[in-house]
């Protein structure tokens, strides 16, 4: 995220401008922007337009709309945030009053007023616009004909690619087909790797699955990178690790984290402090439940007794 210009008094009023430069970006935004809040941004509307003689026809105009935000759509897939609220300031195209919907788009400024901006917006600003934030952790959950290549970034998980190949089972006296099939798949989830991970930002690279799925394709990427002589791959060996997961589907990534090898790997990496918070928040819940509480009511005890060592708090408190 790119902070263009920031203009914030002391008793909290004002506005900022930002420019979200990836889809992670989109996430920050979202939990940035709140109902009453005033957005303004480029969009597109469609206008209605009656010549002299009567006939009417419609085109698509871009213009720049200021609207009160009155809902807040996400989409997590296709990192797409849809802001709905009424046009507050006049528009040659847009009456006063009227509903628009603003998509907010990568590269794309916008200008968010707060009648009140508290620490914990101007903290996430801070966040989203610090470079170094960016994803140091990369994995690949997988299984035979399925993997998913994924960054973790300290605030969220993103799944860059999905790779779904059929491969043909193996037949008796037959395994041609099956081996073609695997190193189709196997090939494609190298590309995947290779497409959406820097590795001059990443520092561990996990790759999961059930059984030998992983040690089989680890050997396969590594052949192919000595074959074509790929100095990525070959340059940056020592950052994969080859971990168990009970399936190639997204959600084995939970258990893949709570691996204590994967979270000794991980403990440079800016992922690996909630996730380690997180896991012994569990622990202490699980050894000794009197020292661990959730729920608003008992943390507001807990708070008001001054018993709290580490506080973790979701970010749909803040919506």
């Amino acid at each position: 995220m790119k902070l263009v210009r920031k203009n914030v008094d002391k008793t909290g009023d004002g506005s900022v401008v930002l420019v979200p430069e990836d889809p992670e970006d989109m996430w920050h935004a979202y939990n940035l922007i709140a109902e009453g809040d005033q957005v303004r941004s480029s969009t597109i509307r469609k206008v209605q337009n009656e010549s002299s003689t009567g006939s009417s026809s419609s085109s698509r105009v871009r213009t720049t709309l200021t609207i009160s935000v009155e809902t807040i759509d996400f989409d997590t897939q296709a990192q797409v945030l849809r802001l709905k609220g009424r046009n507050i300031e006049e528009n040659q195209f847009v009456k006063m009053g009227a509903y628009h919907t603003i998509d907010l788009e990568v590269n794309r400024a916008f200008t968010l007023t707060k009648p009140e901006w508290d620490s914990i917006a101007l903290e996430r600003i801070e966040m989203a616009c610090d470079v170094t934030q960016n994803a140091d952790v990369a994995a690949v959950i997988m299984q035979d004909g399925l993997a998913h290549v994924c960054l973790i970034t300290s605030s969220m998980t993103l799944v860059r690619s999905k790779i779904d190949v059929a491969i043909p089972r193996k037949r008796k006296g037959n395994v041609q087909q099956h081996e073609k099939g695997l190193n189709k798949f196997y090939d494609a989830v190298m590309q995947g790797i290779l497409r959406h991970v820097n590795f001059d930002v990443v520092k561990c690279v996990l790759i999961a699955s059930p059984g030998f799925v992983k040690d089989q394709f680890f050997e396969y990427m590594f052949q192919q990178a000595v074959k074509t002589d790929n100095k990525v791959l070959i340059d940056n060996k020592s950052k994969f690790m080859l971990v168990h997961s009970s399936s190639g589907f997204k959600h084995s990534l939970k258990e893949v984290l709570q691996d204590p090898a994967v979270i000794a790997k991980m403990s440079d990496t800016k992922a690996a402090g909630e996730v380690k918070a997180l896991e012994t928040f569990y622990t202490t819940l699980q050894f000794e439940p009197a020292k661990a509480f959730y729920g608003k009511k008992h943390v507001c005890k807990a708070a008001d007794a001054q018993a709290i060592e580490t506080l973790l708090i979701s970010d749909n408190l803040f919506r």
